[in-house]
């Protein structure tokens, strides 16, 4: 793909622009192999040769690292930054060093922020932005489940539908919002300001109506965002959590447990919603959906946070019908008879196997997955 006598400047712009071409949602490299893309979740190697020594790599990615950063790149500090090339696409970069070796991973960023339905989410998560003018909305899930690109579509309809003062604090910014009816002001972790902690401090006196938090990843800015939405404000984050009760559960262990009947009455306070993702490939290659499980806090679940009975979460999500709540294995059931995903694909990400396949009995499936419905 790329010429021998490339420059490293040369040969990471192509790379880059090659991301876009293939459909590659990342880029690794490392010295002494060839690069990695991940395309459709698979890492596929790229037919060039190896990437030299560090002194290529430094002179390929030095000009994409933000100025005020590259003191602590020098110092062998892991750096997260984005940038932009030329042709205006986006990275979230990762730089860092294993083995006294430079390790980039490099996200491209999609220039168009998605829409709900373009990112194939449920209704439930434009209602609850679109009701909600204060309180605490988390997206929880592992890394590459889509949280960003939710929290970039929460934010953009705020921005195209209501006149309101939007601040986001992200390390990195990803997506870039042009202003509508809202006034968007962007932070980057870094260039803008030095860490989470400082921008949450100084946050409500910039007037904001809604605060975007990129990642909730500590005790500070946990207890900022509770404090922040309990104080009218909108506020939206993310959390590296697999489902609500395990959200429920990393919240608290950010906290001492003599704390915990404080912060249980703040989430039953302030909390709007709980919405957890899983991205499963579909049948059509190259296409992914979301499986979701939505928390919404209505009065039994207030009821069950202070009285701590977060076991029972499970079971009212399962069994509530009007609120918009909805289990991973509802909405697996979903994905799989409106022939989005395989019935085995279905089942390799379903928390409950024996429940989801009581819930689609009627489907036959074969080693190739979905096949049709079993006809009496």
């Amino acid at each position: 793909m790329t010429d021998k006598a490339l420059s490293p400047k040369d040969t990471i712009r192509k790379l880059l622009l090659s991301m876009g071409q293939l459909g590659a949602s990342d880029l690794h490299l490392k010295v002494g192999v060839a690069p990695y893309y991940r395309i459709a979740k698979q890492l596929r190697k790229v037919d060039m040769p190896p990437l030299p020594d560090n002194k290529f790599l430094e002179e390929a990615i030095i000009d994409l690292i933000p100025e005020q950063r590259r003191a602590e790149f020098q110092a062998g500090t892991d750096v997260d930054f984005s940038a932009r090339i030329g042709t205006g696409d986006r990275y979230r970069i990762n730089v860092f060093r294993s083995t006294a070796e430079i390790h980039v991973a490099i996200r491209r960023v999609q220039s168009i922020v998605p829409s709900f339905s373009e990112l194939n989410l449920p209704p439930i998560y434009h209602q609850v932005i679109e009701k909600s003018f204060e309180g605490l909305v988390l997206i929880s899930g592992v890394t590459g489940c889509g949280k960003s690109s939710t929290l970039a579509a929460m934010v953009d309809h705020i921005n195209l539908n209501r006149a309101a003062h939007i601040i986001t604090i992200e390390d990195p910014i990803e997506f870039q919002f042009k202003q509508s009816k809202s006034i968007v002001a962007q932070r980057e972790i870094g260039i803008d300001i030095p860490n989470y902690q400082d921008a949450l401090r100084y946050v409500v006196r910039q007037d904001p109506d809604c605060i975007m938090i990129g990642e909730l990843r500590d005790r500070e800015t946990m207890l900022a965002a509770l404090q922040s939405a309990e104080t009218g404000h909108l506020v939206m984050g993310s959390l590296h959590c697999a489902d609500v009760q395990q959200t429920f559960s990393r919240i608290l262990e950010f906290f001492d447990r003599n704390q915990h009947a404080f912060i249980r009455s703040s989430i039953a306070n302030s909390l709007k919603a709980i919405m957890c993702q899983k991205l499963l490939p579909g049948i059509e290659e190259g296409t992914q959906f979301p499986a979701t499980e939505v928390l919404i806090n209505n009065s039994l679940v207030k009821e069950k946070i202070n009285r701590e009975e977060d076991d029972d979460l499970p079971a009212i999500i399962s069994q509530a019908k009007d609120d918009g709540m909805r289990s991973f294995t509802q909405s697996l059931c979903e994905l799989i008879e409106t022939e989005k995903v395989h019935y085995d694909t279905a089942m390799e990400y379903a928390p409950n196997r024996e429940g989801l396949g009581s819930a689609v009995k009627g489907i036959s499936t074969s080693a190739g997955g979905l096949v049709g419905r079993i006809r009496s």
